[in-house]
């Protein structure tokens, strides 16, 4: 990857104070939905009489998602040398990141890891930041073909509706929008140019167009590592595995509240809980984690305590581990955390 080329930073919010204070709304808002009429003393009751045997394998796969971020963008960043990027400044990159999103507002995590990574690393910091940018568009691309897949499979019962919308109709739109979304992350991924003019006749307000075209910059600069048809199978073997990963942790924790769901129903509500924590939302994203998981639950006819019983373990167990070795990192590394802090306002 050229270290020479002006990818831009990930976008952070122009008024800081108002955008915070937008997440929590957003968070309280669906924390209340979430939690709206329901006994909460049973749900309490729910979370503390749920089994440790699955409470601690869905843990230890939620949180083996992180070296296997780790291992996957060495395969996509090169280090100063040239060569894969160095393991060690790569996991401290990845774990001061999703500590700070866990701690930090305004989705600090995605900027703070780039700094990371070039501080202990030597990349260039356009660089670093590129990279992440293309691995969210494969995040974005594993998701779309994973979630068409369960939708094909008939992971929707037929009696599941939504906003008066029957299981079939909503699969067929989920499925229509998740083919879009991959065909557009494929045509950035393959066709960045074409897709810097296509913004620019597409999109009649010229502020927008100008942000959307900077995130196609920074992608195409990231596009450049690539090149090699190993390493883009790599990428994509990487991120099947990482998502694959994340569904299985949802799958594991099923029985613990006497939840009989198969696979294809945690494909289904991880898909929704990606979608919900893109929402601007409180750091750690409470309430609209919660709130996707009772929804998507909802849809296999299970009781709302018994939903945000397992919304609430999940979310607070796994929240956890990363949050610790995040902080470790900090303390292992020449990173503090007033600097790490200070970085999405730079």
């Amino acid at each position: 990857m050229s270290d020479t080329a002006e990818a831009p930073k990930p976008s952070v919010a122009r008024y800081p104070l108002l955008s915070i204070g937008v997440g929590l709304a957003v968070s309280g808002f669906f924390l209340w939905w979430a939690m709206r009429g329901l006994n909460l003393p049973e749900v309490l009751a729910l979370v503390t009489a749920a089994p440790k045997g699955p409470v601690v394998l869905c843990v230890v796969l939620s949180t083996l998602s992180f070296p296997l971020r780790t291992l996957r963008w060495r395969s996509l960043l090169r280090g100063a040398d040239g060569g894969p990027l160095p393991l060690g400044p790569a996991w401290h990159g990845v774990a001061i990141a999703f500590m700070a999103n866990n701690l930090l507002p305004l989705r600090a995590g995605e900027p703070i890891r780039g700094v990371v990574v070039s501080r202990l690393a030597g990349v260039s910091l356009p660089a670093a930041w590129a990279s992440i940018a293309v691995e969210r568009v494969f995040d974005s691309l594993t998701l779309a073909a994973l979630l068409v897949a369960a939708l094909l499979a008939g992971a929707l019962p037929p009696e599941a509706t939504f906003s008066g919308m029957s299981a079939g109709r909503l699969a067929g739109v989920i499925a229509v929008l998740g083919a879009a979304a991959f065909g557009a992350g494929a045509a950035l991924l393959v066709w960045p140019a074409g897709m810097v003019r296509l913004v620019e006749r597409l999109i009649p307000w010229p502020a927008l167009a100008l942000k959307l075209n900077s995130i196609v910059e920074g992608i195409r600069e990231g596009v450049s590592a690539l090149a090699s048809p190993r390493r883009l199978a790599t990428i994509i073997a990487w991120s099947l595995v990482i998502w694959g990963t994340g569904a299985v942790s949802f799958l594991v924790l099923f029985p613990a509240f006497g939840i009989g769901l198969g696979l294809a129903p945690a494909l289904i509500m991880q898909s929704a809980i990606v979608f919900s924590i893109a929402l601007p939302s409180s750091p750690g994203f409470v309430g609209v984690f919660e709130a996707a998981i009772v929804v998507s639950l909802g849809f296999y006819g299970i009781d709302r305590e018994t939903a945000l019983a397992y919304a609430v373990t999940y979310h607070a167990t796994t929240f956890v581990p990363i949050t610790l070795l995040g902080l470790i990192s900090i303390v292992r590394t020449p990173m503090r955390w007033g600097e790490v802090r200070e970085v999405p306002s730079r």
